[in-house]
C-alpha cells in the first residue's frame, strides 16, 4: 500500500505535467532554482568543517531550526497548495492508518522541497566528517530532522483544515497571512540589522534554541565533538519525543478528518437583497460590473491582489524613513497603478467554469470587457488619488501632484485596455474557485511571468508620453508640465482603454467557446 501511494503521487505529478508545456517549463525552472539553493547550502555546510566548533554549531542550529519552523508555518500560509494526495479523497478506501501515515510521509519527501531538505540535512555529515562518531550521529539526526519537518507539516495542515472550512474564515485567514509576506522585506531588514548589532549573542541564542524542539536535533553532533555525550543524548531524546508527539497529533487529526470529512460552508447568514446587483444598472454591462466587483471584495484570490494597493506605499514609506530618498515614495501611485492595471488579465481564468454563464447568456464581448474594467475603476481611482495626495503631503512636493496623478491614470487606463485584450486571448493556469489563493498548477508561474513581461513591455510603449512628461515635470518641478501630463494621461489612457475594451470584446465574441473548453480542461 505504501508503494502504491508513492506511485500514485508520481503518476499525479506526471499527469499534471502533460496538460501544458508551461507546467514543464515551470517545473524545470523550479528544479534549477532548488538545485542552486541546494548547491550553496551543501558547499557552505562542508566549509563549516574548517570553522571553529562554536561557529559551526551556531550556524547549523539556527539554520536548521529556521528550516523546521518554515515547514511548520507553510501549511498555514499556503493552505491547499498541494493536494495531490489529499487525505479527504482517500477516506473512502480502507487503508490501515499505519500504512497511510508512512505512505503520506514518504510522498511528502518525494517533492522538490522534501528532496532539497533531505539532501541539505545529509550534507551536515560533511561538517562533522573529521569526527566519525559525530558524522554517524549527523546522518541519523538528519533523517530525524527531515521526518520532523514532513510529519510536522502534515500535522499542522491536518489541524488547520478544521479551522478553514467556512468560506469567510478562509478569506480572513488568507488576508491575515498575506500581509506579513508583503512586509517581509522591512521585517527581515530590521531583524538583519538587529542581528548584525548583536552578532556576539548568536552563540547564546543558539544554545537556547538547541534545547527546544526546533533545534535540539541539529545540536547533537556538535555536542559529541565537544565531548558532551550526556547532553547529546538528552537533546536527541528531545528530538525523538518531538517527532513522536507530531506523529500522534497527525494521527489524531487525520483519523478525525477521515471519519468526519470537512465540508466547506458559507460565511454566515445570507445577505438580504441583491447586493451590488441591485445598485448597478440592469444591463449586461452593469451585471458584469456587479459580479466582478463582488469577486474583488469576497474572493480571496482577488483580495490578495487588492490588499497590495495600500501596502505598497507603506513599504516605500519605510524605505523613505530608512534612507531619506523621496523618489521611491513619490512613485507609489504609478507603481500601484501598474499592479492594478494588469490585475484583470487572468479574469477569465479565475472565472473557470462560471464563465459558461457569460457564454450561454449571450453577453457581448464589449459588455464583458467593459464591466470588468468598471469594477476595477470603482476602487482603483479613489485609491490612486489618495496615494498621490498622501505621498506629496509627506514629501511636501505638491507641485508634482498633477504630473503624478496623470501618470498614474495613464498607466491604469492603458493597462486595463491591454489586460482586456490579453484575457480574451489566453487562459492561464489559476487557482480554482474556493482554493487557496496561493495554489497553482506547476508552470503557472512561468506562464504568468512571460505574459506579465510582455504586457509590461507593451504598456511601457503606449504610456511613454505620460512617463516622459511625468519624469520631466517631477524632476524640474514644473506645474505647467504637470498639468499637461494630467491632460495627456487622461486622454491617451482613456483612448487606449476604450480601444482595448472594443478589441478585446471582438476577440471574446469569437473565442468564447474555445476559452470555455480550455477552462473545462483545467478542472
Amino acid at each position: 500500500m505504501v508503494a502504491h501511494l508513492l506511485r500514485l503521487r508520481l503518476l499525479l505529478l506526471a499527469s499534471s505535467l502533460k496538460r501544458s508545456a508551461w507546467q514543464v517549463v515551470g517545473l524545470v525552472f523550479g528544479g534549477l532554482y532548488g538545485l542552486l539553493l541546494l548547491g550553496g547550502a551543501v558547499i557552505g555546510l562542508i566549509a563549516l568543517a574548517f570553522a571553529p566548533l562554536e561557529i559551526a554549531q551556531t550556524t547549523i542550529v539556527l539554520g536548521g531550526a529556521t528550516v523546521v519552523l518554515g515547514w511548520l508555518l507553510l501549511p498555514i500560509i499556503l493552505n491547499g497548495i498541494d493536494e495531490t494526495l489529499d487525505p479527504a479523497r482517500l477516506a473512502v478506501y480502507p487503508i490501515p492508518m499505519p500504512q497511510l501515515l508512512v505512505g503520506l510521509t514518504l510522498a511528502g519527501i518525494v517533492g522538490i522541497p522534501g528532496v532539497v531538505t533531505l539532501i541539505a540535512s545529509l550534507a551536515t555529515i560533511g561538517t562533522w566528517i573529521r569526527n566519525p562518531v559525530a558524522a554517524v550521529a549527523a546522518a541519523v539526526c538528519a533523517m530525524v530532522a527531515v521526518l520532523t519537518c514532513v510529519v510536522g507539516s502534515r500535522a499542522v495542515a491536518a489541524a488547520a483544515s478544521g479551522f478553514g472550512t467556512r468560506r469567510r474564515t478562509r478569506e480572513i485567514m488568507g488576508v491575515i497571512v498575506f500581509i506579513p509576506l508583503l512586509l517581509l522585506g522591512p521585517l527581515l531588514s530590521g531583524i538583519g540589522q538587529g542581528l548584525s548589532d548583536a552578532a556576539a549573542s548568536l552563540p547564546s541564542i543558539a544554545g537556547i534554541v538547541a534545547w527546544t524542539p526546533l533545534g535540539a536535533v541539529w545540536s547533537v553532533p556538535a555536542d559529541i565533538v565537544a565531548g558532551n555525550p550526556g547532553v547529546a543524548a538528552l537533546r536527541f531524546a528531545i528530538a525523538l519525543v518531538t517527532l513522536a508527539a507530531l506523529v500522534a497529533a497527525w494521527r489524531y487529526f487525520l483519523a478525525d478528518a477521515l471519519v468526519n470529512p470537512r465540508v466547506s460552508s458559507g460565511g454566515g447568514p445570507r445577505a438580504k437583497g441583491l447586493g451590488l446587483f441591485g445598485k448597478m444598472p440592469g444591463t449586461p454591462l452593469g451585471a458584469v460590473a456587479a459580479r466582478a466587483l463582488t469577486y474583488w471584495f469576497r474572493d480571496p484570490r482577488y483580495v490578495r491582489s487588492l490588499i497590495i494597493a495600500p501596502l505598497l506605499p507603506v513599504l516605500f514609506y519605510f524605505y523613505y524613513l530608512t534612507n531619506g530618498n523621496e523618489a521611491l515614495l513619490v512613485t507609489s501611485g504609478p507603481v500601484v497603478a501598474l499592479a492594478l492595471s494588469l490585475s484583470i488579465y487572468s479574469d477569465v481564468s479565475m472565472d473557470n467554469t462560471a464563465f459558461a454563464l457569460h457564454v450561454s447568456s449571450g453577453v457581448s464581448g464589449v459588455a464583458d470587457r467593459g464591466g470588468r474594467v468598471i469594477a476595477v475603476l470603482a476602487f482603483a481611482v479613489p485609491i490612486l488619488v489618495l496615494i498621490g495626495v498622501g505621498t506629496v503631503a509627506v514629501t511636501n512636493t505638491w507641485v508634482t501632484l498633477p504630473a503624478l496623478i496623470g501618470l498614474s491614470f495613464g498607466i491604469l487606463f492603458s493597462g486595463l485596455g491591454i489586460a482586456s485584450v490579453v484575457s480574451a486571448r489566453v487562459v492561464f493556469p489559476a487557482p480554482l474557485p474556493g482554493d487557496s489563493p496561493f495554489k497553482s498548477p506547476p508552470g503557472a508561474g512561468a506562464a504568468t511571468l512571460a505574459s506579465s513581461f510582455a504586457s509590461w513591455g507593451i504598456l511601457a510603449v503606449i504610456a511613454l508620453p505620460e512617463i516622459v512628461l511625468g519624469i520631466i515635470a517631477v524632476v524640474t518641478g514644473s506645474l505647467v508640465l504637470g498639468v499637461v501630463n494630467l491632460f495627456v494621461g487622461l486622454v491617451l489612457g482613456t483612448l487606449f482603454m476604450v480601444i482595448g475594451i472594443r478589441w478585446g470584446g471582438k476577440i471574446l465574441d469569437r473565442r468564447a467557446p474555445d476559452l470555455l473548453q480550455q477552462l473545462m480542461r483545467q478542472r
